[in-house]
Formats: structure tokens, C-alpha cells, sequence
């Protein structure tokens, strides 16, 4: 994968062969901050530079730097995975909503 993580920032990295520079943007931020480098080596600190520096303007200006998520996002599944949620809430007691931030909570915790 082409990402990059710094402070609990991520980035996305890219190559243009055209102009044969590493670009990259810091992704999930009120703003677009960009980075680049023209050695692969050298693309790392570019983006931890740019971090740094968005931490830095936005305590500047008193400005949250992160991007705020709703807490709520649509997720299609088939209808069978569906109707097994729904049961297996029901038999624990909470709404299919509770049931799915619990279960993906746990994946979380486990995927580190």
C-alpha cells in the first residue's frame, strides 16, 4: 500500500512519472495539504514535515486540524448477513446499531 502514518495522520502516496516526483496528500483533514519529493527516500519526511507544519497553522489560527466524522455511514450487505445482525442483536439484548459498533470495536482491538 502507498500510505504513510505519522501522529495519527495518514497519508496517500502516488508517483508521477511525467514529472518523476513522489506526491502525496494528508487524507481525513479540514484542508488540502500536499508534500512531494523527487527521492523516494525523502518522501517520509516530506509528509511528516507537512504534518508538522498543518499541527502547527492550525494552532495558529485556533482551528481544529482534524476532520470531523458524523458517526454514522451506510454499509450494504446482503440481505441473509443482514437478517443474522438483526438475530443475533435481538439475542443479546441491544439494537442491530449497538450490535455492529460492538462487533466492529472488537475487529478493531483485535487488529492491532
Amino acid at each position: 500500500m502507498n500510505i504513510l502514518t505519522y501522529k495519527d495522520y495518514i497519508g496517500s502516496v502516488s508517483f508521477s512519472s511525467e514529472d518523476e516526483v513522489f506526491y502525496g496528500k494528508i487524507e481525513h483533514i479540514n484542508d488540502l495539504i500536499t508534500f512531494e519529493s523527487d527521492k523516494s527516500h525523502d518522501v517520509k519526511k516530506a509528509f511528516e514535515e507537512a504534518v508538522d507544519d498543518y499541527i502547527t497553522f492550525c494552532q495558529e489560527k485556533g482551528v481544529k486540524p482534524d476532520k470531523p466524522f458524523k458517526g454514522s455511514f451506510n454499509v450494504r450487505v446482503k440481505p441473509s448477513v443482514h437478517k443474522l445482525a438483526y438475530q443475533k442483536a435481538i439475542q443479546q439484548g441491544m439494537s442491530l446499531n449497538k450490535f455492529i459498533e460492538t462487533t466492529l470495536e472488537k475487529e478493531l482491538r483485535t487488529a492491532d
